[in-house]
């Protein structure tokens, strides 16, 4: 992908999108990315869970994950009070919780405590994204081109699936 089908993409990320490019590339190769169908969905996905490059941090604090289920599923401690704002969501797939740190740290060979401040940077959110692609079968449903279940697998449900589906179709023109 070249840095004009980028911006073409996404136009409100051109202040953003050549610090990116080289890594969203490099992982696409790396993770199997490499037909039109899968690097459409991919970007587009990328894209929006980061509203179009801007954020590589979960806004919310994390505090939702400190407690309850959910922090339980995530690998969080309940009793250790600030897990949930210490593992909160990173990269522009969002690894959130602790179990999910710990798997992306140990296929990268990265020490736990580093893996925070790894994947906000463009190599760490960019290469998870394209780990979290990879190990969740998206390369499999971007080639049938169910988007809705592309969009379900990384996000858990269809949040935003009209900006996904606009910016997979953007995608797909510009990488043709």
């Amino acid at each position: 992908m070249t840095l004009d089908q980028l911006v073409r993409i996404l136009p409100y990320a051109r202040p953003r999108a050549a610090k990116y490019l080289d890594w969203l590339n490099a992982s696409m190769v790396e993770f199997d990315i490499t037909t039109p169908a899968r690097q459409a969905s991919f970007i587009a996905q990328v894209s929006h869970e980061s509203s179009h490059l801007r954020y590589v941090e979960e806004l919310a604090s994390g505090a939702a994950y400190d407690t309850g289920r959910l922090a339980l599923r995530l690998g969080n401690t309940p009793e250790a009070d600030g897990d949930g704002q210490k593992w909160k969501g990173r990269g522009f797939i969002q690894v959130t919780g602790a179990a999910n740190h710990a798997a992306c740290a140990a296929y990268f060979h990265i020490p736990i405590e580093r893996m925070s401040a790894w994947l906000v940077t463009p190599e760490g959110a960019s290469r998870s994204a394209g780990w979290f692609w990879k190990t969740h079968g998206l390369n499999e449903l971007a080639d049938v081109g169910d988007q809705v279940a592309v969009t379900r697998r990384v996000n858990g449900g269809v949040n935003g699936l009209a900006d996904r589906l606009a910016l997979f179709y953007a995608a797909r023109k510009a990488l043709a």
